[in-house]
């Protein structure tokens, strides 16, 4: 599997919440989970489907019902109450920690190849490049195909991948050639897959559990990023990187079982949409009509071009900056790590997450960095590392969810298709960049440049909302516990219907 994130679309009959009963069942206390998977426990969310007869609701005022029926939540883990989902939950932890395994597996086996860290940059960026390239077209085939027979399909892709790069390493015939081409193919499944796999969680969950399984997904990835890569380096040590990729292609097998095993009848899932001309067009203009979508993907893009470089400035610091070895190295990323599974966790207690969030999350990631780049010592650098990874993931999950539950189920394939490029996509933009600056000025100065970069694009795009749904920030030092200091509300009463909806989603 790749990075992170994670969800779909639900039928546009039972994705209107304002008619579904599920959520008029969320004021009441939800049942506790029963079982394991494959129990057959009986799925609450099942037991109260939507009224087949309700009218579809796309547009502006379906996402605000959408987002509204979504901020109600049952706990951190309360997707896991829903069988489906139970069963592609526990497939993504087997394979997200093969998946980190044989990233780990791959970059060892192409510096003991060629002695190169450049060859090691090289196979990133070939597995990066067809999202840059062809990641939109991704997303159109996720709104055009059944996306749990297409998983199926790119997730068997992937595990036959695996097993080719395996049998080349264990038989001694792999070089460094082979292992670009594999980079390649894999990027190229990937173009597919995640979009594909963002666009699914809609199917399995409702509206009012998409954020909380989101969030759960993110945590997923987080959890296989603290396990995978100790497990690789054993047995990297005691049999060779060939065996690590064997068992990532075994990994997939719990992925497609998963899948397989699902209840059909218990999913929502989105009609395909007819092959058209003009449909990767149509969705672009989808985003740019729409405030709510297009500010916060714009954001999604700086964020993830210039915010998330870790891999070329953690080194920098280790080795440059601090004069420690690979074992702190390691610790730094291990300390980011579990600072973005606390804050997938922590986004799982939380509802549908408003604009307001994850521009507040996008400033606090770009300050904490600015910060950082002048901590004085090995370990203030570490805990500030970990205060990053929070709100990091605190930004990644919620632009993940807010985007989609703003996004009518019919065109959400390619507006996720849309944010995994801009996030991931710039990476060969963003990272040769950021290297430059490190390379010439020093890891301290490059990290700075990208907290700059990421708050100012924050507090931009945040300007640019509020002046959008006409708020201001109101001040009020009499209110006391009696309710907010520091409230956004509106400047007039009287309000244009886009204003009073954006208004909504901020």
């Amino acid at each position: 599997m790749t990075p992170p994130a994670a969800a779909s679309a639900a039928a546009i009959r039972t994705d209107d919440t304002t008619t579904d009963p599920a959520v008029t069942a969320a004021d009441s206390p939800a049942p506790l989970p029963v079982g394991l998977p494959g129990s057959g426990d009986e799925d609450p969310e099942i037991r109260t489907a939507a009224d087949p007869t309700a009218a579809p609701s796309p547009g502006p005022a379906g996402a605000t019902a959408r987002a509204r029926a979504a901020s109600r939540t049952g706990g951190m883990f309360s997707s896991l109450r829903i069988r489906n989902y139970r069963y592609y939950f526990v497939g993504q932890v087997v394979s997200n920690t093969g998946t980190w395994m044989q990233r780990i597996a791959q970059d060892w086996l192409v510096l003991s190849l060629t002695g190169s860290p450049f060859a090691v940059g090289v196979t990133t960026a070939m597995q990066f490049l067809p999202m840059l390239l062809l990641g939109l077209w991704g997303g159109v085939l996720a709104d055009r195909l059944p996306k749990r027979r297409l998983l199926v399909a790119t997730q068997g892709a992937m595990g036959l991948l695996a097993a080719g790069l395996a049998v080349l390493t264990v038989t001694g015939t792999v070089t460094a050639g082979y292992v670009y081409l594999f980079a390649l193919l894999l990027g190229l499944v990937t173009v597919v897959d995640n979009p594909t796999r963002q666009a699914f969680v809609s199917e399995m969950v409702p509206a009012r559990q998409l954020a909380n399984a989101v969030s759960l997904n993110a945590a997923n990835f987080q959890t296989a990023r603290l396990v995978g890569p100790a497990v690789a380096g054993l047995l990297i040590a005691a049999v060779g990187s060939g065996w690590a990729f064997a068992v990532n292609a075994l990994s997939f097998a719990a992925v497609i079982g998963g899948l397989l095993a699902m209840r059909e009848s218990e999913l929502r899932p989105t009609e395909p949409v007819a092959r058209e001309k003009g449909q990767l067009r149509e969705g672009l203009r989808y985003v740019k009509e729409r405030p709510e979508l297009l500010w916060p993907m714009v954001l999604a893009g700086f964020i993830g071009t210039f915010g998330f470089n870790f891999p070329t400035l953690l080194s920098g610091f280790a080795y440059d900056t601090f004069h420690v070895g690979a074992g702190q190295y390691g610790l730094l990323n291990t300390a980011m790590a579990v600072g973005s599974l606390a804050g997938a966790l922590l986004a799982a207690r939380r509802g549908a997450p408003r604009l307001r969030r994850l521009v507040g999350a996008a400033l606090a990631f770009g300050t904490l960095e600015v910060v950082a780049a002048f901590a004085p010592g090995y370990w203030t650098f570490a805990v500030l590392l970990t205060l990053i990874g929070v709100f990091g993931l605190t930004f990644n999950t919620s632009v993940n969810s807010a985007l989609q539950l703003a996004t009518d189920p019919e065109v959400r394939g390619r507006v996720m298709g849309l944010l995994v490029l801009v996030f991931t996509g710039g990476t060969p933009i963003g990272a040769p960049l950021v290297g430059w600056v490190t390379d010439l000025y020093g890891p301290r100065i490059g990290l700075l440049a990208c907290g700059l970069v990421a708050a100012t694009a924050a507090a931009v795009i945040g300007l640019v909302l509020a002046r959008a749904a006409d708020l201001k920030v109101r001040v009020d030092l009499h209110r006391g516990r009696r309710g907010r200091v520091f409230a956004v509300v509106p400047r007039t009463t009287v309000r244009p219907a886009h204003e009073r909806d954006l208004a909504t989603a901020c």
